[in-house]
């Protein structure tokens, strides 16, 4: 089996560290079954009131955004260099986004990808000019990589 031909990894939030709220990229899930929002902070000051949640829309802008319901996570004051996913599987509006809520003033450093799986269309193209840069070695043989 080669994962590669089933998923595609798409860029969510660059890294960037802030107090203010961030959206996440708006992800098309068509001809998928899912998308994992997968994202990674560094560290997290002490009282920082830090959560992720998912959001869905039909508008390809998501200017319809609605938050889905218990994808809400809170970070902890503790969870430094910790990684969060939200597995949205057969989701009800075509587009989705991560986001970020953050209480605007302890900054958070996070970037967050997409993986869709489930293509129903095989296989799944992943190289994104200047975005995304793939690769696939089966049996590699070992040597100068």
């Amino acid at each position: 089996m080669n994962g590669s031909k089933e998923l595609q990894v798409r860029p969510a939030l660059a890294y960037a560290s802030g107090t203010a709220d961030r959206n996440g990229a708006v992800i098309d899930t068509q001809g998928f079954v899912g998308v994992m929002m997968v994202m990674s902070v560094a560290a997290i000051a002490a009282g920082a009131v830090t959560s992720i949640k998912a959001q869905q829309g039909a508008v390809a802008n998501l200017s319809d955004a609605a938050d889905l319901l218990g994808t809400k996570i809170d970070l902890a004051a503790d969870d430094d260099d910790q990684t969060f996913i939200i597995d949205i599987a057969y989701p009800t509006e075509r587009y989705l986004r991560i986001v970020v809520d953050k209480d605007a003033a302890n900054a958070v450093a996070e970037s967050a990808l997409y993986i869709l799986y489930g293509a129903k269309n095989k296989p799944v193209v992943q190289t994104l000019a200047d975005t995304v840069t793939f690769e696939c070695h089966i049996s590699p043989a070992e040597g100068t990589a």
